[in-house]
């Protein structure tokens, strides 16, 4: 127990480090995009003297390495700033302050993108895992290689391309499914899980590949054991020999997979999320990027890291867990 421990420590040190570095990264990837908010949102017109004013007002004219610390400051107490855009339009207008936070924005859009995300897992790793054990038990079978081609051709596809033959064919050619994915928080549970079905299904394609054929390569890998060999020669059935004894041997590089492919349906809806003009984080990233709405660009860069981060650890501890030789390398 207490070398699991440490490990969990060493790991949890490392990614806040990651974490840490990613955030200096994603301060100075965001500062050096092409363009100003001020001039943005003034237009061709502005004088220097408007530009300035509004640039002094949101603190762009200090250094930035203050501003980072700021950032950072913040962001460590739960305090991701306020949109400019968002505050910019309440100055006119005279809205609420605790509307322009980002955090008050990114809330229900970060919520939307999670269960996008947990449909589409509910889907896709019952699929991959059943697949990859009926590839493993077929192996080399007309099975074997429909799965493979299949699972090849959407893992080489773009998103959008299979996001648009979805649309083509459940949409438009057999109106099954709603092509737009148009939530609002009243809807009920069974009316969101429609409208969010199609971009699941689009992500669902993308990522049952990855864990399929892993699934299946760290099953086969351990075929050829001994102790397979002898269930096999104790007269126990191929689904029983894979599902009870390999299988849960083959849990490690599983576990990293989905883990993976999981982080990615956090951090790597922009595309689907566009396209289905699903009001999720990457809907909000990319309007954001649009506008040089800083505050808002940098939090969501941050929930993407932490969120990839956090799986990866989550990812590493599971499959330490799940294997006794991991906690003893020696």
């Amino acid at each position: 127990m207490v070398s699991v421990t440490r490990i969990v420590l060493q790991r949890l040190v490392l990614g806040l480090l990651t974490l840490f570095v990613v955030s200096i990264v994603i301060f100075i990837a965001v500062n050096m995009l092409p363009g100003d908010f001020a001039q943005a949102i003034l237009g061709q017109g502005a004088t220097p003297e408007a530009v300035e004013a509004i640039r002094r007002d949101l603190g762009l004219d200090q250094p930035p390495v203050i501003r980072y610390f700021q950032w950072l400051g913040r962001a460590l107490q739960g305090d991701l700033g306020s949109s400019f855009a968002q505050a910019n339009f309440a100055n006119f207008t005279g809205t609420e302050s605790g509307a322009t936070t980002v955090a008050a924005q990114i809330a229900p859009r970060f919520a939307n993108t999670m269960f996008l995300a947990g449909v589409t897992a509910a889907i896709a790793v019952p699929v991959s895992l059943v697949l990859g054990i009926l590839a493993a038990l077929y192996r080399n079978s007309a099975f074997d290689r429909v799965a493979n081609i299949f699972t090849l051709s959407s893992i080489s596809s773009p998103e959008f391309f299979l996001a648009y033959v979805l649309i083509l064919f459940l949409a438009v050619l057999n109106p099954l499914l709603p092509s737009l994915s148009n939530i609002y928080s009243d809807m009920t549970l069974g009316q969101r899980v429609e409208r969010t079905l199609l971009p699941a299904l689009t992500l669902t394609l993308v990522v049952t590949a990855h864990m399929m054929r892993m699934t299946r390569a760290a099953i086969i890998n351990l075929l050829a054991s001994p102790y397979i060999e002898m269930a096999r020669l104790k007269g126990l059935s191929p689904l029983r020999v894979i599902v009870h004894h390999a299988l849960p041997n083959a849990l490690a590089p599983i576990i990293n997979v989905i883990a993976l492919n999981l982080a990615y349906l956090i951090t790597g809806v922009v595309v689907v999320e566009v396209v289905f003009v699903y009001p999720g984080i990457g809907q909000l990233f990319v309007d954001a990027v649009k506008i040089r709405d800083i505050p808002m660009v940098q939090a969501c860069c941050l929930i993407f890291a932490a969120a990839y981060i956090l799986l990866n650890f989550s990812a590493d501890i599971l499959s330490i867990l799940s294997n006794p030789r991991l906690r003893h390398p020696k």
